[in-house]
């Protein structure tokens, strides 16, 4: 039904009015389709296959009671608000609009209030969502052991789900582009290789991976550099898939893992990684974390620290202020995520005895390694709901999408930093330059191959 062959209920022509006078401010190439089927355009060259859908008049009523990116989020996960034509990362990236916030100001007074008086007091349906965390998602005052529960909220999902989008190798963190052109599998095995490059890797020596994830790293390591790999993390389904890679790979002589928090462990090692974990850390406790990697390590021992961040604020304030969208990823997706800025985390690397050698940021290889995640999610949907039910599908979509863009937009970053333990003084020990990352295999990794 069109509004041209039938008449519009009240409710139905103030949306329309609304949406209108909206199209004139943002000019977007998508259509609304109203719950009775009535198609509004955006804009003037709208792409007919790029539609967003509202699934009745209480949805609209229950925004402008509360419009917060919360309730807009339990609205999509409950298909109250859809879209179609395209992947979810492809429709957003389309529909976007610079400054439409203050663009959407733009529309008159009197028609803004006439829609607030049609759906205002329109009972909404059920916002109810299974998947929310449960205790306090930002843990600024997390308490012992209350980091295996945000682990284990994130990961412990299902084994499937997250092989319906990684690799093979199941390596959940940024892949490494070498070219745009690569595959995530290629890009994903060239960051493996980088990491074990940057860390200089012997044959013999003993390497840690704190958060080790599903084994990529470890075993990487093991079968191409000949080294004693040890893995930990808290998440109970990782580690079982990674013991059966080790087995399966028979490096069970080469390889360890277990459950374990890093802030208990106890012995050393001669180089340490750490891919995608300090962003669970928390920025109060980034000093205590630094120093516990240093006493892990020997006289100028390696550390590899590799994770998110924010851009700095002018003030702390500013920066620890906690915005809606960062509250709404720690309540359904990433419970106590923090991301901290470089600059602190290389002051409280320092700060604990680090010596800092190499600084690299990957911002663009990860918002592409978020994009392609988005999109093979999206072609194994059915698969996934079937494992973790659709409204947490649709989460993840949203989630994947959102963070590939934010990188994309400056408003996250992701760096690999290099540091040493400089427990004594004395040269660096380090290479006078960074030919060992780019060169041919290097002749330890020819042995242990």
């Amino acid at each position: 039904m069109s509004s041209q062959q039938a008449p519009l209920s009240g409710q139905c022509r103030a949306a329309r009015s609304f949406l209108e006078h909206l199209s004139q401010q943002l000019d977007a190439p998508i259509a609304v389709r109203l719950w009775d089927g009535t198609m509004v355009p955006l804009g003037r060259n709208v792409r007919p296959e790029l539609v967003l859908s509202i699934s009745g008049p209480g949805v609209i009523g229950s925004l402008l009671r509360r419009p917060t990116p919360d309730n807009l989020l339990r609205h999509y996960a409950r298909k109250q608000i859809d879209f179609h034509g395209a992947d979810l990362y492809s429709f957003i990236d389309a529909a976007r609009v610079r400054h439409s916030r203050q663009k959407s100001r733009r529309v008159p007074k009197g028609v803004l209030a006439r829609a607030v008086a049609a759906f205002l007091f329109t009972p909404a349906e059920s916002t109810d969502v299974d998947h929310c965390y449960a205790g306090d998602e930002v843990g600024h005052h997390r308490r012992a052991g209350e980091n295996k529960d945000f682990i284990q909220f994130h990961y412990d999902i299902s084994n499937e789900f997250y092989g319906l989008f990684l690799e093979p190798e199941m390596v959940y963190s940024c892949a490494y582009f070498t070219d745009w052109n690569n595959s995530l599998e290629q890009a994903q095995q060239d960051k493996l290789e980088m990491i074990c490059r940057k860390l200089q890797l012997q044959p013999g020596e003993r390497f840690l991976d704190i958060g080790c994830g599903w084994g990529a790293l470890v075993c990487h390591a093991a079968r191409h550099y000949g080294v004693q790999a040890h893995g930990i993390t808290l998440s109970e389904r990782q580690l079982q898939s990674a013991r059966e890679k080790v087995a399966r790979l028979g490096l069970q002589k080469q390889v360890t893992l277990e459950l374990r928090d890093y802030q208990h462990l106890e012995g050393q090692w001669d180089k340490i990684a750490s891919i995608g974990m300090v962003e669970h850390v928390g920025v109060a406790n980034m000093q205590g974390y630094m120093q516990k990697v240093r006493s892990l390590l020997p006289d100028r021992g390696i550390f590899l620290n590799h994770g998110l961040t924010r851009p700095a604020k002018r003030t702390q304030k500013k920066f620890r202020r906690m915005r809606p969208e960062r509250r709404l990823l720690a309540k359904y997706i990433f419970p106590g995520g923090e991301l901290d800025h470089i600059g602190h985390m290389l002051e409280t690397m320092e700060a604990a005895g680090f010596e800092v050698h190499d600084v690299e940021g990957w911002r663009d290889h990860y918002a592409h390694t978020c994009k392609l995640w988005c999109q093979r999610l999206t072609d194994r949907g059915d698969e996934a709901i079937r494992h973790v039910g659709e409204e947490r599908y649709r989460m993840w979509l949203l989630y994947l999408a959102g963070v590939s863009m934010a990188i994309r937009d400056g408003s996250a970053c992701i760096f690999q930093t290099v540091a040493s333990n400089r427990a004594s003084k004395g040269v660096s020990r380090m290479p006078p330059t960074r030919a060992h990352l780019y060169a041919g295999r290097s002749e330890s990794h020819r042995k242990a191959a």
